[in-house]
């Protein structure tokens, strides 16, 4: 079943008399169950991608279809909503609110949408992310990691269908990256929602489905090794 499509989707931006095409033609489908790497170096058009598949932005032309609905038809209100109760986002800043501590960052979830995960749940996430001793600390008291994986909590919070991640493991240490990739994967298979990873960390590719290159805004999927 599939949970993301982006249909013949392109992104132009006008650059003075003339425009540039940071998103080219553009085809993809995400499955449920699947998680999924899009790889490419800085400029290429990776965040491109990812904030029109979250409806951050919208495409150009094409259609961005989440759960069976073209949000790209959708008033700015309706598309809010999707992206609530549909996308679980995590940024490369964190996007903590600076006077929260964790434990309200995650409660405060809890004022805008129903059905978040249940208490036994989220007590298992805060402990594969390593946060649980750290529910009671504000945003600055954490170092970048703890930081990105509070994060990374958040958007696991509401149980989206689909979770949208940008380099989600940039502030982490190579251990720690690895346990973050091995938890994605399990609650998008567990669960049967879709991951998308945008990572300059080809290491990271061998936890995925499927893995896409993106160049100079032209994406092409690659083969995936998965692991045994």
């Amino acid at each position: 079943m599939a949970l993301i499509q982006l249909k013949n989707i392109n992104k132009v931006f006008p650059s003075g008399k003339t425009e540039i095409e940071a998103l080219k033609p553009t085809n993809f489908t995400g499955e449920a169950g699947e998680l999924i790497a899009i790889i490419g170096p800085s400029g290429s058009g990776k965040s491109t991608f990812l904030t029109i598949a979250g409806g951050l932005q919208a495409p150009s032309n094409g259609e961005v279809i989440i759960n069976g609905k073209d949000i790209t038809r959708l008033k700015e209100k309706q598309r809010a909503k999707i992206r609530l109760e549909e996308i679980g986002f995590v940024l490369q800043s964190s996007n903590l609110v600076p006077f929260l501590s964790v434990k309200q960052q995650m409660h405060l979830l809890d004022q805008v949408k129903k059905n978040n995960l249940s208490p036994e749940k989220r007590e298992q996430v805060y402990h594969s992310l390593g946060i649980q001793d750290l529910m009671t600390s504000f945003p600055s008291e954490l170092s970048g990691g703890q930081r990105q994986r509070v994060a990374i909590a958040k958007a696991l919070y509401t149980d989206p269908s689909i979770i949208l991640a940008d380099e989600p493991t940039a502030s982490l240490d190579s251990d720690r990256a690895f346990e973050v990739m091995e938890m994605l994967r399990k609650v998008t298979t567990d669960n049967n929602k879709t991951t998308i990873v945008v990572t300059h960390d080809t290491r990271l590719i061998d936890y995925c489905d499927k893995v896409y290159r993106i160049t100079d805004g032209r994406l092409q999927e690659e083969m995936a090794s998965l692991p045994s």
